[in-house]
């Protein structure tokens, strides 16, 4: 195990749900490419043991905490908690990705970098340099054509609104209405994004390559993607209202 007092308290979130076939991969390749970072494991209650690998992994390495929810409640639900923890526990640098391997932990070294210049950095698909790995042509057109619509209804220049991997100073998420929060899934992500840009914080794109999962079921569907859609006036209502 690593340690380096010089670096900035970091944490990175790891919201799961039945990722019992990841989770003891992921744990191992976000320490190998960021060994000073604690990684929060935020399980739904996974009727696969992902709870219990997660806490495995907490007994033997102090980096890993764990906290159990009673139930699937929602990516948003999830993610606010761990803001909340997270902040609580005067976290510096704040990190969230996927458990599935489609959020590539080679990346967060450059996370970490940018932060030094940037408050807010998203991990993204639709900048040079960017794109998506395994995705059939139809569901790259559902999510070119539905981040170029949240784009104009939001005025946004963020390119690539609905990724979910994301980094944060302290200092950035603490202006962040966590409570405020209403949207889940892929809407949580686009009204998050939308929050800091309307609060006039520079929200930089990394560019990433986005690889569809190859173990477990994935998460998103079409109805998901429709539900965030309806919502993105909602979130301009409320983003421009919070402001």
């Amino acid at each position: 195990m690593q340690e380096n007092s010089s670096k900035p308290r970091t944490v990175v979130l790891l919201p799961t749900y039945n990722e019992s076939g990841n989770l003891p991969r992921m744990l191992k390749a976000i320490h190998h490419s960021l060994p000073y970072a604690d990684v929060l494991v935020i399980d739904d209650n996974s009727p696969d043991g992902t709870g219990a690998l997660a806490d495995e992994a907490a007994a033997v390495d102090p980096r890993v905490k764990v906290a159990h929810r009673p139930g699937k409640q929602g990516l948003g639900v999830a993610y606010r908690f761990a803001y909340h923890w997270a902040l609580d526990n005067n976290y510096e640098r704040i990190i969230q990705m996927d458990c599935d391997f489609s959020h590539d932990p080679k990346d967060l070294p450059r996370f970490a970098k940018l932060l030094e210049q940037y408050p807010v950095v998203v991990g993204s698909r639709r900048c040079p340099g960017g794109g998506s790995v395994g995705w059939p042509w139809y569901r790259n057109l559902l999510s070119t054509a539905g981040s170029f619509y949240a784009r104009q209804v939001l005025e946004s220049p963020v390119k690539d609104l609905t990724t979910g991997f994301k980094a944060y100073r302290r200092e950035a998420l603490l202006q962040l209405p966590i409570d405020g929060l209403r949207t889940d899934g892929y809407g949580f992500q686009i009204e998050v994004t939308t929050h800091f840009v309307k609060r006039g914080l520079e929200v930089h794109e990394m560019p990433i390559r986005f690889e569809d999962r190859k173990w477990g079921k994935s998460k998103m569907s079409g109805k998901i993607v429709a539900e965030a859609l309806v919502k993105v006036w909602s979130i301009k209502k409320n983003a421009t209202q919070s402001s």
